[in-house]
């Protein structure tokens, strides 16, 4: 799964990767570097409007016809596999798909009934394009619109599998124009866009237990662990 990642490219730096994009002068105020982000909180997202529009969403998604808001929680992931066997996936899958771009992101390697936690990222240290779906779900009570979304993942590579079983999406740039569409594209055309990205060009390394906590957020996070330093944070 992704469980935690990281977006520190300002709404500038990712309108070079998605052209024609729509950002609000609310969400470029808004933009601050996150560097541990927890499910529940919100995300810059590009969204597959008519012009691609990057906006905050609650990481988790709640289906439109959710009844409670809490089922956000258990949906931070979609698995690839089975996007077009669960209705809480497969209707955003044809019609409101998005992007997440991140700079990185974490997984806990388990060992010895410990785990260790890795920063994964891009050799070139640029941010990357997760693939991702949306909804818009309206609290009944009090008439308030949620736009929430969810990380699709898939089988790992070859660097991360010593790591974890599972990671998310990374979109090829080619692929950014057809994931974004709002045309009404064949499944098996949205499927090939779901691929393992290539190990070669990623890296990742060993840092801290500080990234544990949601509550720590700042750049000493994604620093290599150094041997020797205290680990019980």
């Amino acid at each position: 799964m992704c469980g935690r990642f990281i977006q520190i490219s300002n709404p500038e730096k990712i309108k070079v990767k998605i052209s024609e994009l729509e950002i609000s002068k609310e969400t470029s105020y808004a933009f601050t570097p996150r560097y541990n982000i927890a499910p529940t909180q919100n995300i810059l997202t590009v969204l597959n409007h008519q012009v691609p529009k990057l906006v905050y969403t609650r990481w988790g998604l709640v289906p439109f016809w959710s009844k409670d808001i809490s089922i956000g929680s258990r949906m931070i992931n979609a698995r690839c596999e089975t996007l077009l066997e669960k209705a809480s996936f497969r209707t955003p899958l044809r019609k409101n798909r998005c992007i997440i771009f991140a700079d990185g992101f974490f997984e806990w390697k388990t060992t010895d009934k410990s785990k260790t936690p890795y920063f994964i990222h891009l050799k070139d240290s640029e941010p990357f394009a997760l693939a991702g779906l949306w909804d818009q779900w309206t609290d009944r009570a009090t008439g308030t619109n949620v736009v929430s979304s969810t990380i699709i993942t898939t089988s790992p590579n070859d660097l991360i599998k010593d790591i974890h079983n599972r990671m998310p999406v990374i979109l090829d740039p080619h692929d950014y124009q057809t994931w974004l569409s709002m045309e009404n594209l064949p499944d098996n055309v949205l499927m090939a866009c779901l691929k393992t990205y290539p190990s070669e060009k990623m890296d990742s390394y060993e840092i801290s237990r500080m990234v544990n906590s949601p509550a720590n957020d700042n750049p000493e996070i994604i620093q290599p662990y150094a041997p020797g330093t205290d680990r019980l944070f």
